[in-house]
């Protein structure tokens, strides 16, 4: 397919007709054009379902559209009437289907059976249920070390199903707890801690409609959490400063046409919405922020001579902060000529933001993973931190930090225990409710989980959800590692690549999805999850189970675990998979934070989890807020010269790992997903053009070599020594040594590579 074909610019803002458009045409391919729509008005609702798709917070349910274009695609994708039965597999061999792309692999549909592989045959075979169970059983229960056993979360789990699997492998001896939240907002797990003492954000909903200033860095809204959108619009539409830094000008950032608006969409206008997108350089962040507050001390210290009024917040900096002296330093040695080369952004422009940081007296801080995945993104994280407090923008009305995590409960994992560095008081805790002693040794993150693997000490990998093989860095080792181990085991809703990436045994087991009606012993069950704005609320589905052999999260994880630990167990899986309300009650043992949790969740909205930080308590060591410098500006060591940068981006038609189409509307993208974007700088310095085809390589420092081959050049604004290209065709270019030393978080949107044109006969398939 030509450029021509493929490359078509998308002049209309984001959201508006083309939303609806996007949307329907999903149901309609899945099947549920008119059971589809009805599925969408419970999501998000009191008694419905919440979105199986973000984490944004849900509004006070003020109209029955409380959804978006990726959370309808979400829910078409799961509600859908395709399915994929034993009848498949037995007509397909793995080798066959490892050659089909991921999005073919999603568009078989809802998994209906649970599945064994079969080496003879090289097919996946139909298992009983007690079979499947007593399988994990016998590969657990012979090996000499349970720290062998890798227990990987994805986001979607519930609290429940959570909180039970973390309960199975503590009982079990291990704290090997690998979970998405490793290779996304782990930087933020860990640097907002040691900076304001809770790894979570200060806001809530209601603050965007109190800010004055709102700053957005390293997210793209319209794609990753389209529902954010909403506030975004409204905060524009009265009068708040919205500024936006990011490699890229998202078509969100710049102009949004509100679906749920019906005079933006009959007369075919829309709301602008960043007053100024700052394209800054990949890697480019904390210089851009030291511009900033750099600029601000100056600006505090003229005041100061004027005797006007202060620019910094010193009232709160001397009673709640520790640091500013040492801050303020590290920015006095910091040139603004570097600040300059590194960011890509001129003076003058960094300036003019923080202008408008210092006119409001409300700022919200938006972050996400283009702040996180770097080798630096604990630092990124704290920079952000560093300007909030610079100001007092913590802990206050309208103002605050707004770290925007993707899947729709990976924040809730974390509360309910899924960590692998679990404190004293958590291990004490279940101790006191079940009886059990649990380990105390740290477990696996996703790094040192693969690493484990390739030294061949990890022997069974169990997966609650997700797509591992494909989320990972890598490929070219980590996914041979993942093929040598003894059991792999995947809790799924749909068929994806890590099903296809085995070990020498393994298991499919198919679950209900959030959209299902789960119906235990004691009847029709919930689950609950906590947003991004740490609000916890109930979720019911509605709809009939794809398949009458399908179980919930909890029932899976509890059959588990008896087939596991057997008589030995002092946790009572039967009673608790018969009724959540018990789990929630084990929980709210476990952690007070959610005291009365049954009856707080039966309020519409359910509740907030208090975060200190909030109200200006700084569960710290010192009891203060901690300015953290950071030295230099987070050059990357061990690459010498003048490195390409890549950053992995989704496409607007994906989340996370899976794919609603091979397009990406709003970047002109159509069926395909083997390109590169380049500004036209680059594309000068490299001797390209648009549709020429390129490998990308790492510019690696441990003599692998790691490239992707055949690439098609796009011509797209983008700043210099810069690039970007698809998640996760380009992760086997991602090294597994290329992580942030604190966090642990691979360094995806980091990558330094070279550009080599491919050999004439190499193309996209």
């Amino acid at each position: 397919m030509g450029i021509a074909k493929t490359i078509r610019p998308y002049h209309e803002p984001a959201g508006g007709w083309g939303a609806l458009k996007a949307m329907g045409s999903a149901l309609v391919e899945q099947h549920v054009a008119v059971s589809g729509m009805a599925t969408l008005s419970r999501m998000n609702q009191p008694g419905g379902f919440d979105c199986p798709g973000c984490g944004w917070a849900d509004p006070k349910h003020t109209s029955p559209f409380e959804y978006c274009e990726n959370g309808g695609k979400a829910v078409a994708w799961e509600a859908t009437t395709k399915r994929c039965t034993p009848e498949f597999f037995a007509a397909h061999t793995v080798t066959e289907l490892a050659a089909l792309g991921d999005y073919e692999l999603e568009m078989e549909g809802r998994l209906t059976h649970p599945m064994r592989y079969d080496a003879g045959s090289d097919r996946y075979l139909p298992v009983s249920w007690e079979e499947a169970f007593a399988l994990v059983g016998r590969h657990l229960n012979a090996l000499p070390d349970p720290n062998m056993v890798d227990f990987y979360t994805s986001g979607r789990a519930s609290n429940e199903a959570a909180f039970l699997y973390q309960l199975f492998a503590r009982e079990y001896g291990t704290n090997n707890f690998p979970d998405c939240s490793n290779m996304c907002h782990e930087a933020t797990s860990v640097g907002l801690p040691q900076s304001i003492g809770v790894g979570k954000g200060t806001v809530l909903l209601e603050d965007f409609a109190r800010a004055d200033c709102i700053f957005i860095f390293g997210q793209n809204p319209g794609t990753n959490s389209p529902r954010m959108m909403s506030d975004l619009r409204n905060a524009s539409r009265r009068g708040a400063t919205i500024m936006s830094f990011n490699p890229f000008r998202e078509r969100a950032l710049e102009r949004f046409q509100a679906p749920q608006n019906p005079v933006e969409m009959a007369t075919l206008t829309s709301t602008p919405i960043s007053s100024r997108i700052f394209q800054v350089r990949v890697g480019g962040d904390v210089a851009l922020i030291k511009g900033m507050m750099k600029h601000l001390v100056a600006a505090d210290e003229a005041a100061r001579v004027r005797k006007a009024a202060p620019v910094l917040d010193w009232d709160f900096i001397r009673g709640h902060t520790a640091g500013i002296d040492a801050l303020i330093a590290d920015l006095a040695a910091t040139s603004w000529e570097d600040i300059e080369r590194k960011s890509g952004i001129a003076r003058a422009d960094i300036e003019t933001a923080a202008e408008a940081y210092m006119q409001a007296e409300r700022a919200i801080l938006v972050y996400g993973m283009g702040i996180t995945q770097h080798r630096h993104g604990t630092k990124n994280v704290q920079q952000i931190a560093n300007l909030a407090l610079l100001r007092g923008n913590v802990g206050r009305e309208g103002a605050g930090i707004c770290p925007v995590r993707g899947h729709s409960n990976v924040q809730g994992d974390r509360t309910v225990g899924i960590t692998e560095v679990p404190s004293d008081a958590l291990l004490d805790a279940i101790e006191a409710r079940f009886g059990f002693t649990p380990p105390r040794a740290f477990g696996h993150n996703v790094v040192t989980a693969l690493e484990a693997m390739l030294r061949g000490e990890t022997k069974v990998f169990i997966g609650l959800g997700g797509n591992f093989a494909a989320a990972i860095p890598d490929w070219q080792q980590t996914q041979d590692a993942m093929r040598r181990l003894d059991l792999t085991v995947h809790i799924a809703t749909k068929l994806n690549r890590s099903h296809l990436v085995h070990g020498r045994d393994a298991l499919i087991l198919p679950c209900l999805g959030r959209t299902e009606i789960d119906v235990q012993a004691s009847g029709p069950q919930s689950v609950t999850v906590e947003d991004s704005m740490s609000m916890v609320h109930a979720s019911t589905g509605h709809n009939p189970p794809a398949s009458a052999h399908l179980k919930s999260e909890p029932a899976i994880i509890a059959g588990m675990a008896r087939a596991t630990l057997g008589n030995r167990s002092r946790v009572n899986w039967e009673a608790l998979t018969a009724d959540y309300a018990l789990i929630r009650e084990d929980i709210e043992a476990v952690f007070p934070i959610f005291q009365g949790y049954n009856e707080r969740i039966k309020a519409p909205g359910g509740f907030h989890l208090t975060s200190t930080a909030r109200e200006r308590i700084w569960a710290t060591p010192s009891g203060k807020a901690n300015f953290i410098v950071c030295e230099g500006l987070c050059e990357d060591p061990g690459v010498s010269g003048h490195p390409l940068w890549l950053t992995t981006v989704r496409s607007h038609d994906q989340y996370n790992t899976t794919l609603y189409s091979l397009s990406d509307r709003y970047r002109g993208v159509h069926g395909a997903r083997d390109v590169i974007f380049l500004g036209e700088k680059e594309m000068e310095k490299r001797g390209l053009k648009p549709d020429d085809r390129v490998d990308i390589v790492t510019l690696s420092t441990d003599g692998i070599e790691r490239a992707v081959r055949g690439f098609r050049v796009v011509l797209h604004p983008f700043p210099e020594a810069s690039c970007a290209a698809y998640y996760p065709e380009t992760n086997p270019l991602v090294p597994l040594y290329a992580h942030d030393p604190q966090s642990f978080t691979p360094a995806s949107k980091g990558v330094p590579v070279r550009l080599v044109k491919s050999a004439p006969a190499t193309g996209a398939k």
